[in-house]
């Protein structure tokens, strides 16, 4: 019977589909998100509710008041307008997009509609973060890409993409 109760402990203990990460524990982080916000496990992180207006007619103040903007999900395919694309180059801060499995290429690329943008990294590719540094001479980028802990979207794999995330952010020279 004592083995049977440590089997059981170990089996309980050993969930395979989400992830124990640890908190973003760096400076308090605000970001502006576009769409409806998320759940987060971090305290030290706001949330700001933007508009594609604010975004397009405020960049220079935008990218001075927050540490970065989230596009969530369901405003995917508003986000790939061709008016955008400059808009995501002119921020000096990344800009993040929730749940796109295209990348960041109908975002930042004009012509390429979202929903005919080619996948990129299968269902796995939770998240992808982008910062152009470049100038119209020299097209310079980082792109970072978050994937779910093995492919599995639940509650416990997500907020370990969000914590990911913050940590990135926190680690872009200011």
């Amino acid at each position: 019977m004592p083995l049977l109760i440590v089997m059981l402990v170990i089996l309980v203990g050993c969930n395979k589909d989400e992830v124990n990460s640890e908190l973003y524990n760096g400076r308090d982080l605000i970001i502006g998100i576009l769409g409806e916000e998320s759940d987060v496990r971090e305290e030290n992180v706001s949330f700001e509710k933007l508009s594609f207006a604010e975004l397009e007619q405020n960049t220079g103040n935008i990218s001075s008041e927050f540490d970065a903007v989230f596009i969530m999900p369901e405003i995917l395919s508003e986000a790939a307008d061709d008016r955008y694309a400059s808009v995501y180059k002119d921020l000096t801060i990344p800009i993040f997009f929730i749940e796109s499995t295209k990348a960041h290429v109908p975002f930042v690329n004009e012509d390429v509609p979202y929903e005919t943008a080619p996948e990129v990294g299968g269902d796995s590719n939770y998240a992808t973060g982008y910062l152009f540094s470049g100038t119209e001479a020299e097209y310079k980028d980082d792109t970072w890409r978050y994937n779910l802990y093995n492919d599995i979207q639940n509650e416990a794999n997500v907020k370990d993409v969000y914590s990911r995330i913050f940590d990135t952010i926190e680690q872009i020279p200011l």
